[in-house]
């Protein structure tokens, strides 16, 4: 389900959102850009990427945090991606700046991730694991691909403690969140730590970054929020993209489906808007975890 989703859909992702498929924590003053670059690099900080390192980032998309955190830390990134089109993507947005030396992609799922046992000191995922199934069985693979002492990072999306699941309106939230986004389900941060420990990990970190924002993440995604640099989540920006999408499709300059996809994707942006607005969802839950040096054996 998830690769045919981002066959529809990655290149609506990045006509309205650049090579960086995800959210960001944002101070007032601060460009969207920069707000993005900062949220990349807060992962290679608590990574504790060290120069020439190789890194893995499972769920890659079309490798805007890849190209990111290669530059700034000075490593190797391989992306990890079910997706050939995001990886043909990545690869060529990768060429076009001269990273290619530092950045390489693989096709493979993240639920059995194509390397060997203890390959990495460092794995990290933006936004990308809650597309897995069961979250047990993505974070055991890459506790199994991380040397003893590795760390891994990640930014996670959640449903928060103000979530009532006896609710009916949380719950249309939460429902158009998944259509919209393609997603089998939303944890709790407890939940989410929870698996963490189950398969092994020292769990360091679980803090929600959406708090911190002192610009709501949301706001561009709402479509109530009138402004130039968020005219595309607005109704007249959504309208124009409809109306281009329809006229496209009838002349077989879009995929056939495109005009439904751009519906399912703003159905899904109001829901998340909606969520964050309300404080019942979040995408940034940020985890640090670390495999431990001496690893029990389980007979």
């Amino acid at each position: 389900m998830t690769n045919h989703y981002y066959d529809l859909v990655t290149d609506f992702y990045e006509y309205g959102w650049g090579d960086s498929f995800h959210f960001a924590t944002q101070d007032k003053g601060e460009s969207r850009e920069h707000s993005f670059a900062k949220h990349e690099y807060r992962l290679a900080l608590k990574l504790g990427i060290q120069k020439g390192e190789t890194v893995l980032d499972i769920g890659c998309g079309i490798g805007g945090p890849a190209r990111s955190i290669a530059a700034f830390s000075e490593c190797k990134v391989i992306g990890l991606n079910c997706n050939e089109y995001q990886i043909k993507r990545a690869e060529f947005r990768t060429r076009r700046i001269g990273l290619q030396n530092q950045c390489s992609f693989v096709k493979g799922d993240f639920n059995d991730i194509p390397f060997p046992c203890e390959t990495f000191k460092r794995v990290y995922a933006v936004e990308a694991t809650c597309h897995a199934v069961t979250l047990e069985q993505v974070y055991s693979e890459v506790f199994r691909v991380l040397k003893p002492g590795g760390v891994f990072a990640n930014y996670e999306w959640i449903v928060t403690d103000k979530f009532n699941p006896n609710d009916p309106h949380h719950l249309k939230i939460k429902d158009d969140i998944l259509e919209g986004d393609a997603l089998p389900e939303l944890r709790t941060a407890a939940e989410i730590v929870s698996t963490l420990r189950r398969v092994g990990f020292e769990v360091q970190e679980a803090e929600d970054w959406a708090l911190k924002s002192q610009i709501p993440w949301w706001s561009e995604l709402s479509s109530t929020n009138w402004s130039l640099t968020n005219f595309k989540s607005t109704p007249a920006g959504r309208w124009m993209t409809h109306l281009a999408l329809v006229g496209m499709e009838m002349v077989g300059l879009a995929t056939k489906g495109s005009v439904k996809t751009h519906h399912m994707l703003c159905k899904g942006a109001d829901a998340c808007a909606l969520g964050g607005k309300e404080g019942i969802f979040s995408p940034m839950l940020l985890l640090v975890a670390r495999k431990p040096t001496v690893v029990p054996h389980t007979p």
